[in-house]
């Protein structure tokens, strides 16, 4: 071995530049085993370690704003209206058995909000209609909530029981949620999608089609 080769092997900035290479690939060695176990544990366990996708819940609905409820100078105001796109407002309401319903109890499900009165001579010619839509949909999870504004509870239940109504009627005894919608005319209805927004704002009475159109938008 002559002098050079000796000082070569002793040189000690050649040993330096060698153990970056050296830490690297032990470094990918490392990096490639746990990828490759990584990679069998979400084959083998995918379920537990990420979760159900399907069990996400949708995103929380907003509450009525406070202004919208019992000020008595904005008992006749309609407080911030919903309009398309916007998140509804969650309320709960009696129904006529004397429960509290929610609408946040229908999360994930397509909804549609009808707001209604018995002396409302187009609501009264909508409704089937509506019935109708409910019976079609009804196996993808449709709900219809009838808020009735403001009448006696028996009125109600005589109307529903006179058309054959079978989805769920609500009474809205002092007006707030009407208000708070910006239900500002008879009948006024919203439809909603699984996440909780609003699809759709009709003022006025509903045809067979018009609810088709509404309904494909937010069904699953």
């Amino acid at each position: 071995m002559d002098e050079k080769e000796k000082e070569e092997l002793s040189d000690p900035q050649a040993d330096a530049a060698s153990q970056p290479a050296s830490n690297r690939n032990i470094i990918l060695a490392v990096g490639g085993f746990f990828l490759l176990g990584l990679a069998l544990a979400l084959l083998l366990f995918g379920g537990p370690l990420l979760g159900n996708l399907g069990d996400v819940k949708p995103v929380a609905l907003p509450q009525i704003p406070t202004a919208a409820l019992g000020e008595e100078d904005l008992r006749n105001t309609y407080v911030n209206p919903l309009v398309v796109g916007e998140k509804a407002y969650d309320f709960s309401l009696r129904d006529l058995d004397g429960n509290d319903v929610a609408l946040s109890d229908f999360a994930g499900q397509p909804v549609i909000i009808n707001f209604w009165a018995t002396w409302c001579a187009p609501c009264r010619i909508e409704m089937p209609e509506l019935q109708k839509a409910y019976e079609a949909y009804q196996e993808q999870d449709l709900v219809i909530l009838a808020v009735n504004a403001q009448e006696e509870e028996q009125h109600v239940g005589d109307f529903f029981t006179e058309l054959g109504l079978t989805f769920k009627p609500l009474l809205d005894s002092d007006g707030q949620v009407g208000r708070a919608y910006g239900a500002l005319g008879l009948p006024s209805t919203y439809f909603i999608d699984g996440s909780g927004e609003v699809t759709a704002v009709h003022r006025g009475i509903l045809t067979e089609g018009q609810i088709e159109e509404y309904v494909v938008q937010i069904l699953p």
